[in-house]
């Protein structure tokens, strides 16, 4: 079941699926499931000091991109919290969007892990991320 962008922000709770960083990043969330969450962020005002994208916008659009498939999966009730993550950074990027494909790895009932792919708009990848989500009762 893929949710639609009034359910998800039901589902967390506000009107941004990312939370406060993820309004002020400008993400946009295309595809949620429990299986695959699709998002994307503008470079511009993600940038470091030499106006790449930076590592740790690359990172926040992986954990919250992942963190929520986790919390779709967990359903109802429940919540999911990021415990580990790890990024690999392959290019950078200077202008347009990148966009964060989230696949689930595993899926049970304390656990989720992510690969999540960030690729320019060129569909170069610039990052590789893998998330892994605690699911507990909220």
């Amino acid at each position: 079941m893929t949710l639609d962008a009034e359910q998800l922000a039901e589902l967390m709770g506000a009107a941004n699926a990312g939370g406060g960083l993820g309004e002020a990043m400008g993400l946009e969330i295309s595809e949620a499931s429990a299986k695959r969450v699709v998002g994307r962020i503008p470079v511009a005002k993600n940038t470091q000091p030499y106006g790449l994208l930076h590592g740790g916008a690359s990172c926040a659009l992986a954990e919250t991109l992942g963190s929520v498939g986790s919390a779709i999966h967990a359903g109802e009730g429940r919540i999911a919290v990021g415990i580990e993550i790890n990024a690999t950074h392959h290019r950078s990027a200077t202008a347009g969007y990148v966009t964060g494909v989230a696949t689930a790895v595993h899926l049970g009932r304390t656990l989720a892990t992510w690969d999540i792919v960030i690729t320019d708009e060129e569909g170069r990848r610039v990052c590789t991320a893998r998330l892994t989500c605690m699911l507990r009762d909220a």
